[in-house]
Formats: structure tokens, C-alpha cells, sequence
């Protein structure tokens, strides 16, 4: 594995802007998460042919958004299909699953992360110009997820 400073240098990601949590009942975990964010908007994504480890899926997700400063808050329940986070919610429980990123150009910044020992688990175009990646870390980083996140002007 490159050392830590070339690796930032390569991956050029920028500031996290946003941290998510995997939670199984959004009803449930809401007024925990809401006495340390504030109120969340809640909204339901339904996404098809989404890359998930290889394969293509269809899921069902609701989701719970808010601001803390600089950073949004997202709560995920998957309401349908099989995905990262309800494989998370198998393996670790309820609690963080990913930081995001934005990125210009996501393509290349997964080539980049694959280079670096990073594989990508998620990943769905919406169109040229739009489009979310899922990259879990190499076991020496925790196997920790990242998101990337093309989407100009936002």
C-alpha cells in the first residue's frame, strides 16, 4: 500500500460533505438522531439497475436528510433489495456507514481508489453528468466505506 501522504496526493478528494447512517426502522431511530441534528426531511428513492458487488439490483430506500454546518446528515432504511447498507446492518448493526465525497469526474476517481486497493460495491449513472459511487477500503483501512458523488452545481 502507497504511503499515506501519496495516497491523499492521488486520491485528491476534498472535504467530506456528508455522513450517513445505515438504521433498520427510520421511525424508530429518528428522535435519537433528530436530539443530536435537529429536524431531517424525509424522502423515499426508488433505484433501478443499480451495480451492487457485480450484479445488477432494483432497491427501495427511505431516506432522512439534514445540515450540520458544512455537512448533511443521511439516515438509509432499505425498504427493498439487498445493498450495502442492509448488508452492514447484518454485519455491524445500526450506526456510521459511509462518509461522501463530491467529485468532478467519478470514473476516474474510482480508477483511482481501485488502483489504491479500494473496490467499488455501489455505483448507478443517472446520466452524464450524474452519478454515485459505493468503494469499500482495503482491509488495511478497516474495509471502511466511502461515497463519491458527481452531481455539478450542487
Amino acid at each position: 500500500m502507497r504511503s499515506p501522504t501519496d495516497l491523499a496526493k492521488t486520491l485528491d478528494l476534498g472535504p467530506v460533505d456528508q455522513i450517513s447512517y445505515a438504521v433498520e426502522n427510520l421511525e424508530h431511530s429518528l428522535p435519537r438522531y433528530e436530539a443530536l441534528f435537529g429536524r431531517f426531511r424525509v424522502s423515499e428513492a426508488s433505484l433501478k439497475d443499480v451495480t451492487y458487488r457485480g450484479k445488477q439490483i432494483d432497491c427501495r430506500l427511505r431516506l432522512a436528510i439534514t445540515q450540520s454546518g458544512p455537512i448533511e446528515i443521511e439516515l438509509i432504511e432499505v425498504l427493498e433489495g439487498e445493498t450495502p447498507h442492509t448488508e452492514h446492518l447484518r454485519t455491524h448493526g445500526e450506526g456510521l456507514h459511509h462518509v461522501r465525497f463530491r467529485a468532478e469526474h467519478l470514473d476516474p476517481k474510482l480508477e483511482a481508489l481501485a488502483a489504491a486497493g479500494f473496490e467499488t460495491i455501489f455505483y448507478k449513472r443517472f446520466g452524464p453528468t450524474v452519478a454515485f459511487a459505493y468503494a469499500e477500503a482495503p482491509a488495511e483501512l478497516g474495509r471502511s466505506v466511502i461515497e463519491l458523488l458527481e452531481m455539478p452545481g450542487m
